[in-house]
C-alpha cells in the first residue's frame, strides 16, 4: 500500500525535567547516528529515508531485510542508524564512512562487510493503514514494542520511565552521548522541533592550546572566525581541532587582540594541519573548551569555547592523542 511520507519529530536542547515531574518522561539513550524514517509497505520492500528527506535506503544493504519482518502488515516506524565500535558504542566516525552511498551499491555492500550498521526503532507512526500520530508516547511505544522488532541488524531498545537522573548518569558513566527525555501524553509532531521531547548531549571539556587561527567574514570581518587549537602529546603540540563558536562580541575582541600581539610566521602544531588561510601565533594563550566526543586520531568533535585560562600553562595541556606518526 502507498504510505504517507512522515517527516520526523525533533528534540529540543535542554535539560531533565523537575524531580516532581519526573514519573510523567520516559528516558531513552541518545544514538550518534543518522536519523531515518522507514517506511515497510508489507509487499518485502523496505525504503529508508534520512531527515532531509532523501531515500538513503542503498546506503544499508543490510536493513533490507527488514523488510519482511512484519510480513504484510505496513508500517511506518522512526529510528536511527548506528555503526558501532567495538565497544558496542555508536561511533558516528564510523557511519560517516557508510553515508552517501545511497546511489552506489557495489560500493555499499563493501562497505557493509566492513563496517556493518545496526537500527535502532524507537517510535511507530503508521501501521497497518492507520496513523498512530495522535496517540500518546506511550501507546505508540506499546504498539511498536509488540512488533517485536529484533532481528540481525535492528532492534528495539526499551524506554525506560521515570528515574531520569540516573539514567543520564549511567549515559555518562558508558561514555553515551546523552539522553532523550520524552514527555508520556506527547502525540507525534511531524517535522517540528518540540519541547514534549528534549535532548540532553553529555559534553565534556578540556585545556587547549591556542596555535592559530582564521579570520571572521562580514561583521566580524578582521576578527577571529575560528580558533586553532592543540594539546601537549609526545613532546609536540598536536593539532585537535577549529574551535568557531562560544564567545560573546567583547571577548572574540578580547581574543583578537590576544591573537595580533602573539603573531608567528611559524606553525606551532606538529605536523602542520593542512588548515588553508590559517595564521599562526605563538602557542602561550590556553582556553578551556567543550567537546562531545573525540575521533579516533584525537580531534575533538563538537568544539565550543568555554574560556581563557590565563591560570595555566601551555604545558598543563597533556591529552592521549594516537600516535600519528605510524
Amino acid at each position: 500500500m502507498e504510505l504517507p511520507q512522515i517527516p520526523p519529530m525533533l528534540a529540543t536542547p535542554g535539560t531533565l525535567p523537575p524531580a516532581a515531574l519526573d514519573a510523567r518522561w520516559a528516558y531513552e539513550t541518545k544514538q550518534d547516528g543518522q536519523r531515518v524514517v522507514a517506511y515497510l509497505p508489507g509487499d518485502g520492500s523496505v525504503l529508508l529515508r534520512a531527515r532531509s528527506g532523501h531515500d538513503i535506503t542503498g546506503a544499508y544493504p543490510e536493513l533490507a531485510a527488514l523488510g519482511d519482518a512484519l510480513g504484510t502488515t505496513p508500517a511506518v516506524l522512526d529510528g536511527e542508524v548506528l555503526a558501532l565500535d567495538q565497544q558496542g558504542r555508536a561511533d558516528f566516525q564510523l557511519l560517516q564512512s557508510r553515508m552517501g552511498l545511497a546511489h552506489a551499491p557495489a560500493r555499499a555492500a563493501q562497505r557493509a562487510s566492513k563496517v556493518p550498521v545496526h537500527l535502532v526503532l524507537f517510535d511507530a507512526l503508521h501501521l497497518a493503514g492507520r496513523s498512530l500520530l495522535r496517540l500518546p508516547y506511550t501507546g505508540r511505544r506499546e504498539l511498536l514494542t509488540d512488533l517485536g522488532l529484533a532481528g540481525p541488524s535492528w532492534s528495539t531498545p526499551a524506554a525506560l520511565v521515570g528515574h531520569g537522573a540516573q539514567a543520564l548518569r549511567a549515559t555518562r558513566e558508558h561514555g553515551l552521548e546523552g539522553l532523550v527525555c520524552k514527555r508520556l501524553d506527547s502525540v507525534y509532531e511531524p517535522g517540528v522541533r518540540s519541547r514534549a521531547w528534549i535532548k540532553i548531549r553529555n559534553m565534556r571539556s578540556e585545556d587547549v592550546v591556542v596555535g592559530g587561527w582564521l579570520p571572521g567574514k562580514g561583521h566580524i570581518t578582521g576578527l577571529p572566525g575560528a580558533l586553532l587549537v592543540g594539546q601537549r602529546a609526545g613532546g609536540r603540540l598536536r593539532y585537535v581541532g577549529g574551535v568557531g563558536t562560544g564567545w560573546s562580541a567583547a571577548e572574540r575582541a578580547e581574543l583578537a587582540a590576544l591573537l595580533k600581539a602573539a603573531a608567528s610566521d611559524a606553525c606551532p602544531f606538529d605536523p602542520v594541519p593542512a588548515v588553508p588561510g590559517a595564521r599562526w601565533v605563538v602557542p602561550r594563550l590556553v582556553g578551556e573548551v567543550r567537546y562531545s566526543t573525540r575521533t579516533r586520531e584525537g580531534m575533538l568533535r563538537q568544539p565550543s569555547w568555554l574560556r581563557l585560562r590565563p591560570d595555566l600553562a601551555p604545558e598543563d595541556s597533556a591529552a592521549d592523542i594516537p600516535d600519528d606518526r605510524g
